[in-house]
């Protein structure tokens, strides 16, 4: 991660302006973390705002997918994991394709939905890119791991790929990869992303210093990340006094985004024989509106109510709630009102941001979450305690919101 971090600054000053779709995503090998599970995050930047978990059963295995909330949700997933400790997720590379005319495209999700329902382990996914009619219709950086030691991206293209392999020291010393808007292996004067890369490094690196690799410090340090590598600018220095006065902040090119739908992280399996541990933690809607909610396949295929698509409405009680709220953060909707955050509607002195009000009541579901897990792994609980534990997340968050934010989650 070191050495590239002085020519993505220096190639910054010279990228033109970031297309909307503009994740920020990493992966780390099981052989570098302190339980032996590897991790498969995911920053997601969209413009279906709508987001929703979903249990499928329509493949080889099954799996729990991240969807929006269009007419087209069963056909495209856009990460997830299966019943067999297998994850993939992906970014939009923008730079491996340059100069193809290929006017088939937007394949990606397809094409994880597909890894999904018939892959174990990476070398089935490579099959998969493999035997792919060509033009293969993507432009991705795809990250996978499996419950067989695998961890790895693919930076592909219409016609070929590049694996790059979080277990090799000579790529990975650390274990981690990270992947915004570019391909590594593709020319790093086109792409985007290179500030959120930085910050990305920066973000990583403090939490492996400080033995911090675990889903409730990763979300903050990445999803609600408020610094700006380039300019230094940390929106958390100095915040307002207080949440009724309007205070705007330039906001372009932070990890999150006015465009962030939703982030995923995915603990996977740290061998075969611990399938039922594999998980995965989702916030969906806008980071800093929103809680995080976990979800393991081994609980059966029904979710918590909040962060299951209502396949009527194509939308989730959270994801509705999170935009709701986003809307106080920004309330400038004509011109380019988006480039600018109402940062008192997020953080501010009287401590009733969203954030800060949010935030407790996230940390409540991660210890509950964390005792579940510890006492999963013993043995002294296992998989059929998680249904009683997603009733409790649906009906806490449920009162949570009604008292603090007078906002109905749940119907009754």
């Amino acid at each position: 991660m070191k050495k590239t971090a002085l020519l993505f600054i220096l190639i910054l000053l010279s990228a033109p302006a970031e297309k909307t779709i503009a994740c920020t995503t990493f992966l780390m090998s099981g052989k570098y973390t302190s339980d032996g599970k590897p991790l498969l995050f995911k920053n997601r930047d969209t413009d279906e705002m709508q987001n929703s978990l979903v249990f499928f059963n329509d493949g080889r295995y099954k799996y729990i997918g991240l969807v929006d909330g269009t007419a087209d949700w069963k056909k495209m997933v856009w990460g997830g994991y299966n019943e067999t400790g297998f994850a993939i997720m992906n970014s939009a590379a923008y730079n491996n394709n340059i100069g193809d005319t290929a006017k088939f495209k937007d394949q990606e999700g397809v094409i994880m939905k597909l890894a999904l329902q018939t892959c174990r382990t990476l070398e089935d996914f490579e099959k998969l890119l493999t035997s792919l009619p060509k033009p293969a219709g993507l432009d991705a950086n795809f990250g996978v791991i499996d419950a067989f030691g695998g961890a790895a991206y693919y930076e592909t293209g219409n016609y070929k790929f590049v694996k790059f392999d979080a277990n090799d020291p000579d790529i990975a010393p650390d274990g981690i990869l990270i992947r915004t808007n570019h391909s590594m292996s593709a020319d790093l004067k086109q792409g985007f992303g290179f500030c959120r890369y930085n910050t990305a490094v920066a973000a990583l690196k403090r939490a492996q210093e400080e033995m911090k690799m675990s889903p409730r410090y990763l979300f903050g340090l990445l999803s609600r990340n408020l610094y700006h590598s380039l300019t230094k600018t940390d929106l958390t220095t100095d915040i307002p006094e207080r949440k009724e006065k309007n205070d705007f902040r330039f906001f372009i090119d932070y990890i999150p985004r006015v465009s962030t739908a939703s982030a995923i992280l995915i603990v996977g399996a740290k061998d075969d024989k611990h399938l039922n541990e594999a998980m995965m933690w989702t916030i969906l809607g806008f980071p800093l509106t929103s809680v995080a909610v976990p979800v393991w396949i081994s609980a059966g295929e029904k979710l918590p109510a909040v962060v299951s698509m209502d396949t009527t409405t194509l939308k989730s009680p959270v994801c509705t709630a999170a935009l709701k709220f986003k809307e106080e953060c920004f309330p400038i909707t004509y011109d380019r009102g988006g480039n600018y955050i109402n940062l008192p509607a997020v953080i501010n002195r009287q401590n009733n941001g969203y954030i800060q009000m949010l935030q407790p009541v996230e940390e409540l579901i991660f210890e509950k979450a964390g005792s579940l897990i510890s006492e999963i792994e013993k043995g002294s609980k296992s998989s059929k305690d998680i249904q009683p534990f997603y009733e409790w997340i649906d009906q806490y968050l449920k009162k949570t919101y009604k008292e603090s934010f007078d906002f109905d989650l749940l119907s009754d």
